[in-house]
């Protein structure tokens, strides 16, 4: 009986960090990019548009595993963005680009992303930034879940 208790009190907490992420997520693109508080990372960024088989520039916001992309420093709102929970990001070379940023999702039903900054080393920081974002913002499902698999003993309150 306990454990159902703690199960529902975690999962009650779940639905109210969703519920919060996603506010903060919708405000976010609507600011304009020096107005989101606390970056994990923010710069230029080129993306590869794949429909054209070229490389459009964005200033781009970093924050709470969310890329927001905006058309310029300037802008009023994004005009895209990318929830990164189930995404892998690496460097990977990409055609006449000897290091780009590969965003891959775990499941083949959505789109692998490319960007690239102006040099290897910039793409090093965003990719460090990218995974640190991810990281922070495990899902608390994933939580749940590692919680719930554990030993009776352990979970306690």
């Amino acid at each position: 009986r306990l454990y159902l208790s703690q199960y529902h009190v975690l999962h009650k907490l779940f639905l109210f960090q969703n519920h919060v992420w996603v506010d903060v997520t919708r405000h976010n693109s609507n600011v304009p990019p020096l107005a989101v508080k606390n970056p994990d990372c923010l710069g230029l960024l080129n993306k590869l548009d794949r429909s054209k088989d070229t490389w459009v520039q964005h200033y781009c916001i970093l924050k709470d595993a969310c890329l927001y992309l905006y058309s310029g420093i300037r802008s009023t709102h994004s005009h895209g963005g990318i929830y990164l929970q189930g995404y892998v990001v690496r460097e990977q070379a990409n055609g006449s680009k000897k290091s780009t940023i590969e965003l891959k999702p775990l499941s083949d039903e959505f789109k692998t992303f490319y960007f690239c900054a102006d040099n290897s080393a910039e793409n090093k920081r965003w990719i460090l930034a990218i995974k640190a974002s991810i990281k922070k913002w495990r899902p608390f499902q994933q939580v749940l879940q590692d919680y719930m698999s554990l030993p009776p003993e352990e979970t306690r309150m």
